[in-house]
């Protein structure tokens, strides 16, 4: 295949809003491979398994743009839900994904690979980049772009945290001070977890009183990652942390 020289690259950081350092962290990658950044601004209903969480996420779209132009992205796109999904849509993804998130949210994946498909086959970037935090949507868009020969590469860039550990998400925002505090359990169990002999069982052991709704080793290309999701509050958490190999 016929290499694609940097000044005509572009790149696809997909958001559904809400932008926080973590999104802008994949905007700097982008940027760094390529010479236009496209981000896509659309909060898909699809993937929402919960009424009350997509009415719940936070919207700012004004704030994204400023946030968006500072970072020196080209173009944000931001399409309506009718542009996306219009009058008798009827044509889904189902790709193979077992365990985590896809036990955890049935139909979950399906609407992020149909939205994401369709995300590709309207800006056509050469490479699209996600942020490690959610490392099973990357394997399931992985596979997805394998399957059908779609030419995207997938680019997994780290999970961006706050200082104190915690991983970045548009949903931290509904954490009360308290909440945040009980959340920070998470990564600090994950950390245990990836020195351990028995990571999942580590990292249940040192969760503080946190019930998490899973706690697992996830295979990705050529890394293994522990991963989890707990609830804070009304508040749905998901981090990970790779313990062998390296997610590129």
């Amino acid at each position: 295949m016929q290499q694609v020289a940097l000044s005509h690259k572009v790149g696809l950081v997909p958001t559904m809003g809400a932008l926080h350092e973590g999104h802008v962290s994949l905007m700097r990658a982008a940027r760094a491979e390529c010479a236009h950044v496209v981000v896509s601004l659309f909060v898909n209903p699809a993937q929402f398994d919960e009424r009350d969480d997509l009415e719940r996420y936070p919207r700012d779209e004004e704030r994204d743009a400023r946030v968006a132009e500072e970072a020196g992205v080209d173009v944000l796109f931001v399409p309506s839900a009718d542009e996306i999904y219009p009058e008798e849509f009827g044509t889904w993804l189902d790709v193979d994904a077992t365990g985590g998130e896809a036990d955890a949210r049935p139909g979950h994946f399906r609407g992020v690979a149909t939205v994401c498909l369709k995300l590709f086959n309207i800006v056509r970037p050469d490479i699209a980049f996600f942020g490690q935090k959610d490392a099973q949507q990357i394997a399931v868009l992985r596979q997805l772009v394998r399957d059908l020969n779609v030419p995207v590469a997938i680019r997994a860039v780290p999970t961006a945290r706050d200082a104190d550990g915690l991983a970045l998400s548009s949903r931290n925002t509904h954490l009360s001070d308290e909440e945040r505090r009980q959340a920070l359990a998470l990564p600090r169990a994950l950390d245990a977890g990836r020195e351990a002999d028995d990571p999942v069982a580590a990292t249940r052991a040192a969760l503080n009183g946190l019930e998490p709704e899973y706690v697992e080793l996830l295979r990705v290309g050529d890394a293994t990652l522990l991963t989890a999701a707990a609830r804070v509050g009304s508040t749905r958490l998901i981090d990970n942390v790779v313990v062998k190999g390296e997610l590129a």
